[in-house]
């Protein structure tokens, strides 16, 4: 007799769903061991039970930081077309359910500009660092002066920094000098 297929729902039951989390995890983790083995694979698994503790596994004899560095050195154009294979791939799991495969990620027009977005904006606070940096070096040339004002605060605050750290400096210096004294001074009685 054969395995019958099981629709795949979310389970009502967080004990259910825990129960049901912690035995497929252990079939996922050994598939996975297996798919790094046979292929030699960089791989990465995180997946957070139902109750939020984290799992993490990473392929035999590998780094976490290396596969994500592999990962980042990734063009915005590569990872796109990775994710776009992964969804078709997802859409064909999921042709007969009821689980809508767009609902893990972005489509590629939305993900593009997310990407757009994020560049002008991080454009935006280049440009206004720049400026204030432009000010710092040429202070002179300033007219505003909320602005004027700013530096000056940060000025102060970081002259206060350093006047704390001179002070706990000279602190820890008297105790080193005070500390053998003070034993010569007690061997004496």
């Amino acid at each position: 007799m054969g395995r019958r297929k099981l629709t795949i729902k979310r389970l009502e039951s967080m004990k259910a769903r825990q129960t049901k989390y912690s035995k497929r995890k252990v079939g996922l983790l050994k598939k996975a061991k297996e798919l790094s083995v046979l292929c030699d694979t960089d791989l990465a698994l995180l997946m957070f039970s139902p109750t939020g503790k984290p799992s993490l596994f990473i392929a035999h004899n590998k780094d976490l930081s290396n596969v994500l560095e592999r990962l980042s050195k990734l063009s915005v154009e590569d990872r796109e077309e990775r994710r776009g294979y992964t969804m078709k791939l997802l859409k064909k799991i999921y042709a007969n359910s009821d689980i809508d495969p767009r609902n893990f990620s972005l489509d590629r027009n939305d993900a593009l500009k997310l990407h757009e977005d994020q560049l002008r904006e991080l454009k935006q606070k280049l440009a206004e660092k720049s400026r204030i940096l432009r000010e710092w070096k040429n202070p002179q040339n300033v007219k505003d002066l909320a602005q004027i004002k700013i530096m000056e605060e940060h000025l102060m605050g970081y002259l206060n920094k350093i006047i704390f750290k001179k002070r706990q400096l000279l602190l820890e210096q008297q105790q080193k000098f005070e500390a053998p004294h003070q034993a010569s001074e007690d061997q004496q009685i």
